[in-house]
């Protein structure tokens, strides 16, 4: 379902559409004059009601974060319905001020609140005339000319004798006719779908049509529904800039938006949305299908969403992948921020896919060049390099090429020196560059030998003569 009026501030809307959040009581219906229109920015309050505690309202799958004050930024605007003369008025507004589940009054044999189908017989520009079912044998009903007035003209032309609708039973006039409304019938079938969307956990499409301090205010259908602050996705957020609601919301108004109705409480006249919720079941539905497209050693165009210690997750077109820490670089890297920050566009290699577990495994490395396939071309056993020691162990330290950083290579602890040596740190430290000989190549399974005693073997002197030419 889609809103009706997508992103209308209040100035474009008719007075008739009530504000779906927090306040102490319900609007008074038909009973006050029309009221000017008001804006749903934070610069001119919504409501006239003190904050009042707000019951925490918890998704299946993740406790709503709404807080109090959020969700006390919303409130009600009051709604224009008919009435036929001024005591009737005073009767309209006692029985407006309870919520509607409590309007049992009895009205011509119908109950203050309900919604009955009706047939219309009459149509003039004073009012409108309608054919009661049986339950009201001997009465007529009406839509007075008041509620005409602020009509729209899609609800004009539903106005045509012999058609049946739906209205809302409002009170008895005083000539005996029951006076409707069909702008709170359209309002109370609204609240009832809202019921109905979070029953069914179903998200809503729908357009920013408002903001005010605490959050966005949303469309729904003839409701305006509030979503807390702590309820907007995080890539919203991300975008918030600013001091006041104008800076940090005016620029989202009329954007499309996807919730989902987490909290519905008619007697309060409050209607809750989650986009966050919405979102995070979009993406494991946009994941699942993903999963079924993406087939291994298939290249995406990602972006990275956020660092971990033990990686970095890429959005890879809807869905977020894993680039594990061993997958960012040939060489060693200690955290993901030491090759990519969040924003980044790469490219990556799908190197696994876990449907039941909904896993996607991207490599970063794979497409990169593979310093392995140089050393390869470029290096041969017993071929003097300078290296950087880069970490020491009990049986040895590891080196890193000058020329080949992403390669590192081992020099063993019986390879530092011809005397006995118990740690490396008696040999070597880190940072240390030194002039080191290649011992041992194995491009297959990645592994260098490195030898510092092997240095001024004279086994290899023709070789060092080479190497230092070279160097130079």
């Amino acid at each position: 379902m889609t809103a009706d009026t997508p992103g209308l501030n209040d100035s474009e809307e008719n007075n008739n559409e009530s504000t779906a959040t927090d306040s102490p009581q319900e609007a008074p219906e038909d009973t006050t004059p029309p009221q000017p229109d008001t804006t749903e920015q934070d610069s001119e309050p919504v409501a006239e009601a003190p904050e009042s505690p707000v019951a925490d309202v918890r998704e299946s799958d993740e406790s709503s974060d709404s807080t109090d004050e959020e969700t006390a930024d919303a409130g009600d605007s009051v709604e224009d319905d008919d009435s036929e003369d001024d005591s009737n008025e005073d009767d309209n507004q006692r029985a407006d001020s309870e919520p509607v589940q409590a309007k049992t009054r009895r009205v011509s044999g119908y109950k203050r609140g309900e919604i009955i189908d009706v047939v219309v017989l009459e149509v003039s520009p004073t009012s409108v005339i309608v054919q009661l079912d049986e339950r009201g044998e001997g009465f007529t009903g009406l839509i007075p000319a008041r509620e005409l007035d602020r009509m729209s003209g899609d609800m004009i032309e539903m106005l045509v004798p012999g058609e049946l609708i739906q209205l809302y039973v409002v009170n008895n006039g005083h000539k005996g006719e029951v006076v409707l409304s069909l702008n709170r019938a359209l309002e109370e079938l609204d609240w009832k779908n809202a019921e109905e969307y979070r029953e069914s956990r179903q998200t809503y499409e729908g357009f920013v049509g408002g903001y005010n301090k605490g959050g966005l205010i949303v469309r729904f259908g003839r409701l305006r529904g509030f979503i807390p602050q702590s309820q907007i996705s995080d890539e919203r957020r991300m975008r918030v800039d600013g001091d006041t609601p104008e800076a940090r919301w005016g620029g989202m108004i009329r954007e499309p938006i996807t919730v989902k109705v987490i909290e519905v409480d008619r007697g309060r006249n409050r209607l809750i949305l989650s986009e966050r919720a919405a979102m995070r079941e979009s993406r494991e539905q946009r994941k699942a299908r993903l999963i079924e497209e993406l087939d291994v050693n298939e290249v995406r165009t990602g972006r990275v969403v956020s660092l971990e210690d033990f990686g970095a997750f890429v959005d890879i077109g809807g869905a977020e992948g894993l680039v594990h820490v061993t997958e960012l670089s040939w060489g060693h890297v200690t955290h993901p921020k030491q090759v990519l920050s969040v924003g980044e566009e790469i490219t990556v290699e799908v190197i696994s896919i876990d449907p039941k577990r909904k896993r996607i495994g991207l490599s970063l490395k794979r497409q990169l060049p593979d310093p392995w396939d140089i050393v390869a071309s470029n290096y041969e056993q017993g071929q003097l390099v300078k290296a950087t020691v880069t970490k020491l162990t009990k049986f040895g330290a590891f080196a890193q090429l000058t020329k080949q950083p992403e390669v590192e290579g081992l020099i063993h602890i019986s390879e530092l020196s011809e005397n006995r040596v118990a740690h490396p740190r008696e040999v070597v430290d880190v940072g240390e560059e030194l002039t080191l000989r290649i011992v041992k190549i194995d491009v297959a399974d990645r592994r260098l030998g490195l030898s510092l005693k092997a240095v001024n073997s004279t086994e290899y002197l023709d070789r060092d003569m080479d190497f230092l030419f070279d160097d130079d």
